[in-house]
């Protein structure tokens, strides 16, 4: 047994994710930094059905190309929805677009683009609480509202699908220790 997995010890499982009803999010493949959140602390921020039409793409450098988020469709004035309990910590406009970014638990900052908010700079919201309304203007999306969410922990930039890609069922299995 190598001494990584012995350092793991009984915290190393196999999670097998099933997800559920036609929310499938494919390659779904965490940097060595991205962890998905623990099951029902986060949740979508728009009802379905909420296609993703352009996924996360990392930089390779802080300042390089990529897609600091995912971009999902909706409608114009579809509810926003706050995808985990936390504290607004900015609610306005920002370069010509309505900005609402959220403080949560364990150093996560979730962002939601273009959104006209209904809620204020240091106001506790709830997951799946209403933040705003989803409005036209992201520059970088093709249909006529999409909302952009990102999500970071200090200043990397990680991959929002991960906060709800255990949002189906999740199946442990053993591990079983060989050699050892």
């Amino acid at each position: 047994m190598s001494t990584a997995a012995r350092r793991a010890g009984p915290l190393l499982v196999i999670a097998c994710v099933l997800l559920t009803g036609s929310e499938r999010v494919p390659d779904v493949r965490p940097a060595a930094t991205d962890v998905a959140a623990p099951a029902g602390t986060f949740s979508w921020p728009l009802a379905p059905p909420h296609p993703v039409l352009r996924r996360f793409e990392r930089p390779a450098t802080p300042y390089g190309p990529g897609h600091r988020g995912v971009d999902l469709g909706g409608s114009r004035a579809t509810e926003v929805l706050a995808a985990g309990a936390g504290v607004v910590i900015f609610a306005g406009p920002l370069a010509g677009r309505g900005v609402v970014s959220v403080e949560h638990a364990g150093g996560l900052r979730t962002t939601y683009e273009p959104v006209t908010a209904t809620v204020r700079r240091g106001q506790r919201v709830r997951r799946g609480e209403v933040i705003g309304r989803l409005a036209v203007g992201h520059p970088e999306c093709a249909a006529a509202a999409c909302l952009h969410w990102g999500v970071r922990r200090g200043e990397e930039y990680l991959d929002p699908l991960r906060l709800v890609a255990a949002g189906g069922r999740v199946r442990l299995l053993p591990w079983h220790e060989r050699g050892g």
